[in-house]
């Protein structure tokens, strides 16, 4: 007798998502679409990223909207509307200002595009880029927090060990390995 898993419940309260505002649509772990995604309704949840950014188009900033639906197309196998939406993720240059957003973005379809000497230099140039003065980042309560620099280069280090895995594979199971640093005594 062969088992096989229940499809996941992806039913989900539309019209109450599409009003809401976009720190909780997409920062809430429990609401929103990440609460789809989690559920694995990774469709569901990438098309209800579309439908609120176009909901809701004078309130957003849909940078960091275009990058989560892009993560979710890579995660379903569809690279080539995953690397549009990601080109649409990009930042100005103010805006990234020697943070290394766009070197993830650019490894990061790279990665898709199976371009090795592209990602290369995305990972070699983020993994170099200095710590701004003041960088000082923060949570949701406004106290410091701790966040690994350059940002993002544990994703791009995971995809260079897991070349000729899918996105979703190597996003998932390649972490940086953590480096446990001996001291004296």
């Amino acid at each position: 007798m062969l088992l096989t898993a229940a499809a996941p419940d992806c039913t989900y309260d539309r019209a109450a998502i599409l009003k809401l505002p976009q720190q909780a649509f997409d920062q809430d772990m429990t609401g929103g679409w990440r609460d789809l995604a989690m559920r694995g309704c990774e469709t569901e949840a990438a098309d209800l990223i579309r439908d609120w950014r176009e909901a809701n188009t004078a309130e957003h900033n849909p940078t960091i909207l275009y990058w989560h639906e892009g993560q979710l197309r890579a995660d379903l196998g569809q690279n080539a509307a995953a690397i549009a939406l990601f080109e649409r993720s990009r930042k100005s240059v103010e805006e990234d200002r020697a943070m290394g957003w766009n070197l993830y973005v650019d490894g990061s379809i790279a990665f898709l595009k199976r371009d090795r000497p592209a990602f290369d230099r995305a990972h070699a140039a983020l993994a170099v880029l200095p710590k701004p003065a003041d960088f000082d980042p923060r949570g949701p309560d406004g106290k410091p927090i701790s966040i690994r620099w350059p940002m993002n280069l544990n994703v791009l280090d995971g995809f260079a060990r897991c070349w000729n895995k899918s996105y979703k594979e190597a996003y998932e199971t390649c972490p940086t390995p953590v480096r446990v640093v001996k001291t004296s005594g």
